[in-house]
C-alpha cells in the first residue's frame, strides 16, 4: 500500500464515518477503485478505527467528561440513566455481532457488494429524505424506548452501504427527538461497539499481524483518518442542528446509483 492510498482511505474513513453516507459503503467503493483490499490489513483498519474513535472522544470530551462524573456518583442523576442508554442502545448490535457477523464479512467478498451497496446507499437516501421532511413534536430528552429503537437502527445498519449515523440520527428525529441530542447520542453510541469489534477481530488473528506496509503508510492514514474524523464530527453536529440531511440524501442516492451502475457495467 503506497502512503497516498493510506491517506486516501484515512481521509474516506474519518469523513464517513460521522457523515450520514456511510463509511463501510465508501470504503469499499474506494477500495476497488484504489484496486487496495483493505480486509487483508488488520493493522492498518485497526487504526483506521482507532483514529475515528479518538476524533470522537476529542470533540465530545467535555460530554464524555460530565457522563464519567455523574457515573461514579452516589445517587443516580440523569449522567447514569443516559449511559444506561447508551448501553440499551448497543444490545442490539451486540447480537447481530453475535449471530451474524461472519454472514455480513462473507457479504463483502461476494461479486455483487458494489449491488449491494448501492441498494443500501439507496436506502439511506430514503430514510434521511423521510426524516428532513417529517415534522414531529420534539421531545426534550431520549428516553429509554428510544434509545433501544435507536439501537436497532444502528444494528441495522451493519449492512455495508447502509450509514450508521444517517439511520440512527434519522431514527431519533423520526421519534420525535432534539436534533443536537440525537447527533451526539448516535456518536457516543458507537464507541463501545467499535472498540469491541476491533479487540474481537484482534483476538481471532492472535494479535496484530505484521502490517504489511511500511510505517509511513501506517502513520499517514491514521493521522487521516484521525483529523478529517474531528472536522468531520464537528461539521456534521452543525449540519443536524441546521437540519440540512436533505443535500446528504441526495448525494446517497448519487453514490448508490453510481454503485449499482459500476457493479453493471
Amino acid at each position: 500500500m503506497e502512503t497516498f492510498h493510506a491517506i486516501l482511505l484515512g481521509i474516506v474513513q474519518g469523513i464517513t464515518e460521522f457523515l450520514p453516507i456511510s463509511s463501510s459503503g465508501h470504503l469499499q467503493i474506494a477500495k476497488e477503485l484504489l484496486g487496495v483490499q483493505l480486509e487483508e490489513n488488520l493493522t492498518f483498519d485497526v487504526l483506521l478505527h482507532a483514529g475515528t474513535v479518538l476524533s470522537t472522544l476529542v470533540v465530545l470530551r467535555r460530554e464524555i467528561f460530565r457522563l464519567l462524573r455523574g457515573l461514579f456518583a452516589r445517587r443516580f442523576n440523569e449522567e447514569k440513566s443516559y449511559v444506561l442508554k447508551l448501553l440499551l442502545s448497543m444490545i442490539p448490535i451486540g447480537i447481530v455481532g453475535l449471530l451474524l457477523m461472519d454472514r455480513l464479512n462473507a457479504l463483502l467478498s461476494s461479486p455483487a457488494i458494489l449491488a449491494v451497496v448501492g441498494a443500501m446507499l439507496l436506502l439511506t437516501a430514503a430514510l434521511l429524505a423521510f426524516a428532513y421532511y417529517a415534522r414531529p413534536r420534539q421531545k426534550q430528552t431520549i428516553s429509554y424506548r428510544d434509545a433501544f429503537l435507536i439501537g436497532v437502527a444502528q444494528a441495522a445498519a451493519a449492512m455495508p452501504g447502509l450509514s450508521r449515523s444517517g439511520a440512527t440520527i434519522a431514527t431519533g428525529l423520526l421519534l420525535g427527538n432534539q436534533k443536537t441530542a440525537v447527533a451526539r447520542f448516535s456518536f457516543l453510541m458507537v464507541l463501545a461497539p467499535i472498540i469491541g469489534q476491533t479487540l474481537l477481530d484482534v483476538l481471532d488473528a492472535g494479535g496484530l499481524p505484521d502490517a504489511g506496509v511500511g510505517a509511513a503508510p501506517l502513520i499517514a492514514g491514521f493521522l487521516a483518518s484521525f483529523l478529517t474524523g474531528c472536522a468531520a464530527c464537528k461539521f456534521m453536529l452543525e449540519i443536524v442542528r441546521r437540519g440540512k440531511l436533505i443535500w446528504f440524501a441526495v448525494y446517497c442516492a448519487a453514490a448508490g446509483l453510481f454503485a449499482i451502475l459500476w457493479y453493471l457495467l
